[in-house]
C-alpha cells in the first residue's frame, strides 16, 4: 500500500509539472468573441458541395491538455458555429476526461445539432491519461453504422499515453477505407506532438493536419471547414436567357421571355416556313409554301388567295374571286341550254366594266362554260355564245372591243364536280383571265 501511495504521489506531480508546463502556451479564444463566416451561400450558389454526411469529434481532455482544454473545446464550438446548413450526423469523445474509462463518447451518434453539441462540449474537464490509441479503436465503433463519407477530427497536444496511435489510425481507414479521412488539430508547440498528429492525419491518405492557431479567426475556420465537409462543385452552365437551355448549349442567345425553344435553345418553327412560333401569324402553313415576314402564304396579287392555291394569278386588286383564285363574274350564270344575260347579273358586269375603266391597260379572255349535259361539241359552242355575250355587254358599256377576246371552254374545266343539280349551276359560268 506505501508503494502504491507513493507512486499516486509521483503520478500526481508529473502532472503538475507537465501542466505548468503547458501554461504559458496560446491564449485561449472565447466562443462568445468569435462571428463565423457565412458558408451557406457558397453551398446555394454551387460553387461548393457537401462532401462529408458524418463527423466525429475526438476532443483530448488529458491531464497535459488543462491549460489548453478552453481552447480545444473553443475550435469546436466556432468549428461547428461556422459548418453551413448540411443535413450531417456527429457525434463527439473525449478522452482523458474520465479516470476510469479513459475515453467515452458523450454526444451522438445522431442527427446534427449545433445547440445539443454545444451543450455536450461546454460542462467538458480534464484530467487523467491519454489513452489515444484506444480512443482511436473505440472511434470505429461509433463510426460502425455511420452513414456516407465521415471526417473524424482529433483535437489533441498529440502526447500520447499508449503510444500506438497511428496503427489504430491505420486500422481505421482500412474499416472504412476511402470513407473515412483523418483531420488533426495540433493544440500547443510540442514537436514531438506535432509529428505524432501528422502522422495520424497522414495514415487516412486524405487527411491533414493544422495547428490551433491557423483556425482560430474566422477566415481560418472557414478555410478548415470548407476543406473538411465541403469540395469545390462544377459550376453549372448559366442560362442568360432563361429558355431553359443552358448557355454552353444555346444556339440562339438572347430568346425573348416566354418564347418556346427547342433543343439548342432556338425559337421553335412547327412549320418550318422559316418564321419562328413567336413571330407567325399563320401556323401550320404547309411545307415548301413561300410565306412574308409574319409567316402567312404570300397573296401576290392580294386577292385573297395565297399563291399556293391561286390557280389565277395576277388577278387585278379588288375583284371578286372564287376558292381558287379566279376572277369570275359571281351571280351571272345561265340557264341549261341558254346564253343570254340574266337581269340579275347586270350589278357584277358593271362592276367588272368600272374595273376596266381604272385599269385601261388590262386586257382579258373572257372564258365560257358549261356543265356536262349533252354532246360535248355543242357545249363547246354553247361556251362560246356566252362568252360572246358577255364581251357585247362589256363593249356596250364602253370597253374597246380589242381589249376583250372571247373563248369557249365547253365542259372541259368544270369549276366543281358535275354530281349534282347546285354543282352544275356553278359550272354554267364565265370567268375572266387577264391576258398579256
Amino acid at each position: 500500500m506505501k508503494k502504491r501511495s507513493i507512486s499516486y504521489g509521483f503520478a500526481a506531480l508529473v502532472l503538475a509539472a507537465l501542466t505548468a508546463g503547458c501554461a504559458a502556451r496560446g491564449p485561449v479564444t472565447k466562443a462568445h468573441d468569435f462571428v463565423p463566416q457565412d458558408l451557406n451561400s457558397i453551398v446555394r450558389s454551387g460553387d461548393y458541395v457537401q462532401k462529408v454526411d458524418t463527423f466525429l469529434v475526438l476532443l483530448d481532455a488529458s491531464g497535459t491538455m488543462q491549460s489548453n482544454l478552453e481552447t480545444a473545446k473553443g475550435i469546436v464550438t466556432r468549428m461547428n458555429r461556422t459548418i453551413p446548413d448540411l443535413k450531417l450526423t456527429s457525434g463527439v469523445r473525449t478522452l482523458g476526461q474520465y479516470f476510469s474509462e479513459g475515453s467515452r463518447l458523450i454526444y451522438g451518434m445522431t442527427q446534427h445539432s449545433r445547440e445539443a453539441l454545444e451543450a455536450a462540449v461546454a460542462p467538458i474537464t480534464g484530467g487523467g491519461m491519454t489513452p489515444l490509441a484506444a480512443a482511436l479503436k473505440a472511434c470505429g465503433g461509433d463510426l460502425k453504422s455511420a452513414p456516407g463519407n465521415m471526417a473524424l477530427i482529433l483535437i489533441s497536444d498529440g502526447l500520447e499515453t499508449d503510444k500506438s496511435s497511428v496503427v489504430s489510425a491505420k486500422e481505421l481507414k482500412s474499416t472504412f477505407g476511402d470513407r473515412l479521412c483523418i483531420y488533426t488539430v495540433l493544440v500547443g508547440d510540442n514537436a514531438g506532438g506535432a509529428q505524432l498528429m501528422n502522422q495520424v492525419a497522414q495514415a487516412s491518405g486524405c487527411g491533414f493536419k493544422v495547428n490551433a492557431g491557423e483556425i482560430a479567426s474566422p477566415a481560418g475556420m472557414a478555410d478548415f471547414v470548407k476543406r473538411v465537409f465541403l469540395a469545390q462543385g462544377v459550376k453549372k452552365p448559366g442560362d442568360s436567357d432563361g429558355d431553359g437551355i443552358t448557355d454552353d448549349k444555346d444556339k440562339c442567345p438572347g430568346t425573348p421571355p416566354g418564347v418556346k425553344v427547342n433543343s439548342v435553345g432556338c425559337p421553335l418553327d412547327s412549320d418550318g416556313d422559316g418564321i419562328t412560333d413567336d413571330k407567325d401569324k399563320c401556323p401550320g402553313t404547309p411545307a415548301g409554301v413561300k410565306v412574308n415576314s409574319v409567316g402567312c402564304p404570300l397573296d401576290s396579287d392580294g386577292d385573297g388567295v395565297p399563291d399556293y392555291l391561286d390557280k389565277c394569278p395576277g388577278t387585278p386588286s379588288g375583284t371578286r374571286v372564287n376558292a381558287q383564285g379566279c376572277w369570275i363574274l359571281v351571280g351571272v350564270y345561265f340557264d341549261t341550254d341558254k346564253w343570254n344575260i340574266k337581269p340579275a347579273g347586270y350589278p357584277v358586269l358593271e362592276e367588272t366594266i368600272t374595273a376596266l375603266k381604272k385599269n385601261p391597260g388590262l386586257r382579258l379572255e373572257i372564258q365560257g362554260h358549261t356543265d356536262s349535259r349533252g354532246p360535248e361539241a355543242y357545249n363547246q359552242t354553247l361556251s362560246e355564245k356566252r362568252a360572246q355575250a358577255i364581251v357585247d355587254y362589256l363593249v356596250r358599256g364602253g370597253i374597246d372591243a380589242a381589249r376583250l377576246r372571247a373563248k369557249g371552254y365547253g365542259e372541259l374545266v368544270p369549276a366543281v364536280p358535275n354530281d349534282s343539280a347546285e354543282n352544275m349551276s356553278k359550272n354554267r359560268r364565265v370567268q375572266l383571265e387577264p391576258m398579256s
